[in-house]
């Protein structure tokens, strides 16, 4: 069976979720389980945890893009192994990659560490970017959240509401409140 996974890091990605829900499905994909979460958090990607949980013996696991399933080579080198464990196969639908073949798996390997080498160089740069730009006085960080929104998150938390609910009824970020909740600590 193929099972398809979809992941947007945010929820203002909806055409993004929507694009690989499209793409699993015509795929082939009999089952799909999709979030938008960041997948630096891995441990609250709750669907995926149930994809990697509903998979058994001869399935494969799907997705669109390698940066869906994974942030780092450990990270996604760990995913193949507990799939392996399970027999279960993965492919990655732009590259054409599937594990079940040793050259996929290769292929797999190799563009896992570049992908991760060229976001070390992206971040790299964007830090001497910042550093220039707060060198030249024209890099101010961001916009501080208007107090009103901090003041009723924080007694939103204080009444026991979850920080999720909280973002969603104050229409921002998550980790907007993950922020100003730690502020207050």
């Amino acid at each position: 069976m193929l099972v398809g996974y979809a992941r947007t890091s945010t929820v203002e990605q909806t055409a993004g979720l929507e694009a690989q829900l499209r793409d699993l499905k015509a795929a082939g994909c009999a089952r799909v389980f999709s979030e938008q979460i960041s997948s630096v958090d891995v441990t609250g990607r709750e669907e995926f945890a149930t994809a990697m949980d509903f998979v058994r013996e001869g399935d494969t696991l799907v997705v669109t893009k390698l940066d869906r399933l994974a942030r780092s080579v450990a990270h996604c080198l760990a995913i193949v192994a507990t799939l392996e464990q399970k027999t279960v196969g993965l492919k990655v639908l732009n590259l054409g990659i599937d594990t079940a073949t040793p050259t996929g798996l290769l292929l797999l390997q190799m563009l896992a560490a570049v992908g991760e080498f060229e976001r070390g160089i992206m971040l790299e740069r964007q830090r001497e970017g910042i550093a220039k730009a707060k060198a030249a006085g024209k890099y101010r960080g961001r916009k501080p959240t208007d107090p009103t929104i901090v003041a009723e998150a924080r007694r939103l938390d204080g009444e026991g509401v979850a920080r999720a609910e909280i973002a969603r009824s104050l229409g921002i970020a998550r980790s907007t409140v993950y922020l100003v909740l730690n502020e207050a600590a």
